[in-house]
């Protein structure tokens, strides 16, 4: 607990300093941001402190994470490419590229707003390096996931919190590669 806390100061801190500067400097005339108004940093440094707070209370351990996906009302999303997908998911999850996410496309998949969206990524396996590579931390694909989901309004989402291992957790699979060893 003394290490979220920690980590959640710490993370709000550099976030203020990186507004305020950002705020500072458009004070002073400077212009941070491109002349593109479809690109808005400053709003997704904002975002992603207000996700911080919410995303911390949704992480799920692994027996909530299979109570949840067996619930038909839950959407089990892996935004992996469709490469890493085909070869191997959480059985059950339905796909859709973290590039190809727009709203038209989650409408889509995800119709209502409100539905309980499960996530996970690469960095929720071990002992499986092909279909799981392990991404650098802080590019975690359960970050970038879950700040999209929530900037396209959805606001039902959890997301799976340990490190498990390919070989021994309870979480079925299936992909061309679970196929192979039949």
């Amino acid at each position: 607990m003394r290490k979220i806390l920690l980590t959640t100061a710490i993370a709000a801190v550099l976030g203020m300093f990186v507004i305020g500067t950002m705020l500072t400097a458009e004070e002073n005339g400077t212009r941070l941001a491109s002349e593109n108004p479809q690109i808005d940093y400053l709003g997704f440094v904002r975002q992603v402190q207000e996700v911080a707070e919410v995303r911390e209370k949704r992480r799920v351990s692994e027996d909530e994470f299979i109570r949840m996906m067996d619930d038909s009302e839950t959407i089990v999303l892996d935004a992996r490419s469709k490469r890493m997908y085909d070869l191997l998911h959480v059985k059950g999850a339905v796909h859709i590229s973290l590039p190809d996410m727009t709203a038209e496309d989650l409408a889509k998949l995800i119709p209502q707003k409100d539905t309980r969206v499960v996530i996970y990524c690469n960095n929720n396996f071990k002992n499986e390096p092909k279909a799981f590579a392990p991404k650098s931390p802080i590019a975690s694909l359960n970050l970038n996931t879950y700040n999209t989901l929530y900037s396209y309004g959805y606001r039902n989402i959890y997301e799976l919190k340990p490190l498990l291992d390919r070989n021994k957790t309870k979480i079925p699979f299936a992909g061309t590669s679970v196929e192979e060893t039949k």
